[in-house]
């Protein structure tokens, strides 16, 4: 466990060393922290020096200042300059994507690729369903909205396979646990910025993943990032809904590892 100050914050942040080998930084999901990785962890390891942060205003990190994905992003680049990880892969599931996107459109000099997983270089289309949801979590925390949360961040599979039975009650009662301060997060998520236009001179190398069965976002918004771009590759994670680093590790670490060769 260890942590860094950017920009008037109190990161905390993870590191697995393996030395002489490329770095990846892991930026998690809203409702989520840095653990959200541990199974992407395990797996890609041996092949990888790895580093997982929680953002400001979740997990163990700082709940302070500004909690737009624009800020986020900041904080990203200031982590990758503070512990001299550039030029780095950066990979991002859903906020933490949104995050990816941003870091490669404004700072490609500090990734050597960009992988986003579950996520939108749009605004948000679904505002009008989501905006009551977060601000009924600022006001009252997540336990009364559990079950919904869990519908958003994980496939249908997911959900009634007596194999995830374990992992879905562990984040459920993680999520359970989120109090008012979470809206704040959500509230910066629901309310961000379109970087459609950014992404068309975009030179970093990218990876971007889709759940065959997410909830939040359809394979078409990650088909989007893609054709903005004018460069990279989309591939759909069977069996896999909005958490897809999560419920399909072995696949995403496949992915990761293929796409990391061909880009270096």
């Amino acid at each position: 466990m260890a942590y860094l100050t950017v920009n008037d914050v109190r990161l905390h942040f993870e590191r697995f060393p393996q030395p002489g080998k490329p770095v990846l930084v892991l930026s998690h999901s809203l409702f989520f922290d840095w653990r959200m990785f541990e199974p992407l962890i395990e797996l890609l390891h041996p092949h990888f020096e790895i580093i997982a942060y929680d953002h400001r205003g979740q997990g163990l990190s700082s709940r302070a200042g500004l909690l737009d994905m624009d800020t986020l992003a900041d904080d990203a680049a200031a982590l990758i300059d503070m512990l001299d990880l550039a030029p780095c892969y950066f990979a991002g599931n859903s906020m933490g994507g949104f995050i990816a996107l941003r870091l490669a459109a404004r700072y490609p000099e500090r990734l050597a690729g960009c992988i986003v997983m579950g996520s939108s270089a749009d605004h948000e289309y679904q505002l009008a369903e989501f905006e009551p949801l977060v601000h009924r979590l600022a006001q009252e925390g997540a336990a009364d909205q559990v079950d919904t949360l869990m519908y958003i961040m994980f496939g249908d599979q997911t959900l009634r396979s007596p194999e995830h039975a374990s992992l879905c009650a562990h984040w459920r009662d993680q999520m359970r646990r989120l109090g008012p301060e979470i809206g704040a997060a959500a509230m910066g998520v629901i309310h961000r910025r379109s970087v459609v236009n950014e992404l068309q001179a975009l030179s970093v190398p990218l990876l971007v993943l889709a759940g065959e069965q997410d909830h939040a976002y359809s394979t078409a918004l990650s088909e989007q990032i893609v054709e903005c771009s004018g460069h990279g590759e989309c591939k759909v994670i069977a069996a896999a809904g909005h958490s897809l680093a999560l419920e399909q590790p072995l696949q995403v670490a496949e992915a990761i590892r293929g796409f990391a060769t061909r880009a270096a």
